[in-house]
């Protein structure tokens, strides 16, 4: 099997990309493990930890633009990443729910 070239610049542009967008993935990554635990220490299966820390990793992920939308700094990603790990998804979608509900009424139909 033939090995893979050793190009310096394919890995500066590696790292380059991993610097560039470290906060988004540090606080990805502190949701998962944050969730997992919360999970897992609630009695719930390795199965079910899994799967809600992958939802909260995408979630903070998708909630991450929020804050250059809200000129917030990106330091602020970690924090970001423990509340949702914490709260988790169900509740997350709850709160976006009752604020959905209360800025947008619903149709009369």
């Amino acid at each position: 099997m033939p090995q893979m070239p050793d190009k310096p610049e394919t890995w500066a542009i590696a790292l380059a990309w991993l610097s560039q967008h470290s906060p988004l993935l540090c606080a990805a990554a502190l949701s998962c493990w944050i969730a997992f635990l919360r999970v897992i220490y609630g009695g719930g299966g390795r199965r079910q930890a899994f799967l809600e820390a992958c939802l909260c990793g995408a979630f903070t992920a998708g909630a991450f633009p929020l804050l250059e939308y809200f000129n917030l700094p990106s330091s602020l990603a970690a924090a970001l990443g423990a509340c949702i790990g914490t709260l988790g998804v169900k509740k997350v979608a709850s709160l976006a729910d009752r604020f959905t509900d209360f800025k947008l009424p619903k149709r009369q139909e």
